[in-house]
């Protein structure tokens, strides 16, 4: 039998616009019509859309929490070391509840730091029940570090700078035994068959260039070329990635990972802020999606990139929390605003409107994740929807006005009524349905501050280790 809503307003999402006073039915996890209601129905006073997609997140602390509030990345991610999660399940479960919570039907996991507690088939595991519970679709990677665990070079010109406590506290902690590149793809394929879903794909997810070697790479295009299974990995995010790269890979790097076979549509790059014009041509042409990660960016001084002209000339874009947000609350809506707002044109001249830029980061988002469908309310489409409150989306609106243009005017989190995935309501009235989230937060709160207190040496060699990396950077792929 189908269920069904009642909207004021809906949209379709394929560039049709708006339908007003809708009835959306779905059966099965699909959507099997989109009617108008007839004179005299009862709609609620809301706006119904293709549910967000949160297309790049590590589904961990934010930064603030570890005190990397005013940090470069390349400390933010040294210091994200002091805080592996004491329990898997409590903090994905979190972060997957807060997407849902803020309109996202679909959540990539590119899972940069195993808590160390259980093995990593367990661990993805874990994480996986995390999402069933929560009801949203995710995508989740290991990321693989192979090489440069501390600086993007020899750590020795780090570790050296040090007292002999301070390098074998830090050492204890970030140069460990690197998993070779057969390993990881088997790690991958093992994770896949335990935890792979209708709702959870299980993609390859080398951490970036930089820390992945050559082997390792070519590794994971070939399978990926021979499987058809997705890629996700960071690209160019900051400009001493960018000097590297250039020192490493003198032909462009670009042009390597397209030499191996890397470049294809089954490749998504977060960030890629430092991407020459030429490269941003080749990503184009390969059908590479980029997913933009603009408050992340702007905590940890990374800068805004070429999403503009990465559009304009054919790249996906698609739109990612990378586990901070402007806020550091998850809140998609808002970020989606503020690229928007950035990104989105000067004076007369446009490089999208409103709703394009909807359905574009939707569409890519769904790419990216591995989600069926292109994220459109059609009949035969997965019933992945949010529902808003028009009410409050109105407030004090004294001419009628679209929608949309209220959405990206005034929209955050607080405005999502319910979300549906695949048809079942994953949120309601604001309230996640699968689990409770205040307590899920409180409880691994708890468990994090008891946790802290194994790492007070690593807190008292932290300023010495934060120097030398800094002079470190400063020496070898200064930006100056």
């Amino acid at each position: 039998m189908d269920s069904q809503v009642a909207a004021t307003h809906l949209l379709v999402g394929d560039g049709r616009g708006l339908v007003t006073n809708a009835i959306l039915k779905h059966e099965a996890g699909t959507i099997s019509a989109i009617d108008t209601a007839p004179a005299g129905h009862a709609s609620a006073h809301s706006l119904v859309m293709p549910a967000f997609v949160n297309a790049h997140d590590h589904a961990r602390l934010a930064g603030a929490a570890i005190g990397s509030c005013d940090l470069p990345l390349e400390t933010v991610l040294p210091r994200s070391g002091f805080g592996a999660p004491p329990d898997p399940y409590l903090g994905a479960a979190a972060a997957l509840a807060r997407s849902a919570r803020a309109g996202c039907g679909a959540m990539m996991v590119h899972y940069t730091r195993p808590s160390g507690t259980m093995s990593l088939i367990d661990e993805a595991k874990e994480i996986a029940r995390a999402a069933r519970d929560v009801g949203i679709r995710m995508a989740f990677a290991f990321a693989v570090r192979d090489k440069n665990p501390i600086v993007y070079g020899d750590s020795e010109g780090v570790l050296s700078a040090l007292k002999p406590a301070d390098r074998q506290t830090i050492e204890s902690l970030f140069v460990r035994r690197t998993m070779q590149p057969r390993d990881y793809i088997e790690l991958t394929e093992t994770v896949s068959a335990e935890i792979a879903s209708p709702l959870i794909d299980v993609q390859f997810g080398p951490a970036g260039v930089q820390w992945c070697s050559r082997p390792m790479l070519e590794a994971i295009a070939e399978r990926s070329a021979t499987t058809g299974r997705q890629v996700h990995m960071h690209l160019l995010e900051t400009p001493y990635q960018r000097k590297w790269a250039d020192q490493e890979f003198p032909g462009g790097i670009v042009h390597y990972l397209r030499d191996i076979g890397l470049l294809s549509e089954r490749l998504t790059v977060a960030h890629c802020i430092y991407a020459h014009p030429g490269e941003l041509e080749l990503l184009a042409q390969s059908g590479v999606r980029i997913v933009t990660n603009f408050g992340s960016n702007l905590h940890t001084y990374t800068g805004l990139g070429p999403i503009a002209a990465a559009h304009k000339c054919g790249c996906g874009i698609a739109v990612g929390v990378d586990g901070r947000a402007v806020d550091e609350d998850g809140d998609i809506i808002r970020e989606m605003r503020i690229v928007q707002m950035i990104h989105g044109g000067t004076g007369f001249d446009r490089t999208w409107s409103r709703e394009e830029f909807l359905s574009l980061t939707i569409k890519n988002g769904r790419r990216a994740v591995g989600a069926p469908g292109v994220g459109v309310l059609t009949p035969g489409s997965p019933a992945d929807f949010v529902t808003l409150d028009m009410e409050r989306l109105e407030r004090d609106v004294l001419i009628p006005s679209d929608p949309i243009q209220l959405l990206f005017a005034r929209g955050n989190t607080s405005f999502v009524k319910d979300v549906t995935v695949a048809g079942q309501t994953i949120v309601s009235d604001g309230v996640l349905t699968g689990i409770d989230l205040p307590a899920v937060e409180q409880e691994f709160r708890e468990k994090y501050r008891a946790a802290n207190a194994g790492y007070s040496q690593h807190w008292t060699s932290w300023g010495p280790f934060e120097k030398a990396v800094r002079e470190w950077y400063k020496g070898h792929v200064s930006c100056e």
